[in-house]
């Protein structure tokens, strides 16, 4: 999201931002995600990171949706079990751990790769790469190297399709291995924000 580029804290996103961004979208994704958003934003705002919901009172559709709670131990470790090719650890990591989205982990380029400085560019933004997302990224670089020596493809990922030529991998394909799952790609997104949240701390008091 084109929020993490311009804010460094939850507190920045305002009103008008959630409401630009549900018309960017339609259907069941604008109603998940705008579910998502109020789950995160209450959740904030309860816990003292951030003074006013911006998502509230913003209607999402005829559906039920209750306060966000971080996923379970379990249903992680199900969607690790899941995660059988190099493709798809470095996936879950991306989304788990990079708190990256599904459509940026698709556009991600060899380029945003900087092994040597153990760092990874996402949407435009540099973040560290842990020792976790280092070897899943050398894993998935060696299985590339072997499987598709003579891509032209500058894609970080890339598959038997996207390999003949240079365009991005599908949406569908990125989120398949989890296909079914609880930890979604997109819960594992907002639970790894929901923590980075969390660890910033609560919101400075308002001037008097």
């Amino acid at each position: 999201m084109a929020w993490s580029n311009r804010y460094d804290h939850l507190r920045e996103v305002t009103r008008e931002d959630v409401l630009a961004r549900a018309k960017t979208l339609h259907g069941r994704h604008r109603m998940d995600e705008l579910v998502a958003l109020r789950s995160l934003f209450a959740w904030a705002k309860r816990s003292g990171l951030i003074l006013r919901n911006p998502a509230s009172r913003i209607n999402v559709g005829q559906i039920e949706y209750s306060v966000l709670q971080p996923l379970a131990p379990g249903k992680i470790d199900r969607s690790v079990a899941a995660a059988t090719t190099p493709a798809a650890r470095l996936v879950l990591a991306l989304a788990a751990v990079d708190v990256a989205r599904v459509a940026q982990i698709a556009t991600l380029m060899l380029d945003d790769v900087d092994i040597g400085n153990r760092r990874l560019t996402i949407a435009g933004r540099v973040r560290p790469v842990d020792g976790l997302s280092l070897k899943l990224l050398l894993d998935w670089l060696e299985y590339r190297r072997e499987r598709w020596p003579n891509t032209a493809n500058l894609h970080l990922l890339i598959n038997n399709q996207t390999a003949t030529g240079t365009g991005r991998a599908s949406n569908r394909w990125i989120r398949g291995p989890l296909r079914g799952q609880e930890a979604t790609l997109e819960r594992l997104h907002v639970d790894r924000q929901l923590e980075e949240a969390m660890a910033q701390g609560p919101a400075p008091p308002p001037p008097c």
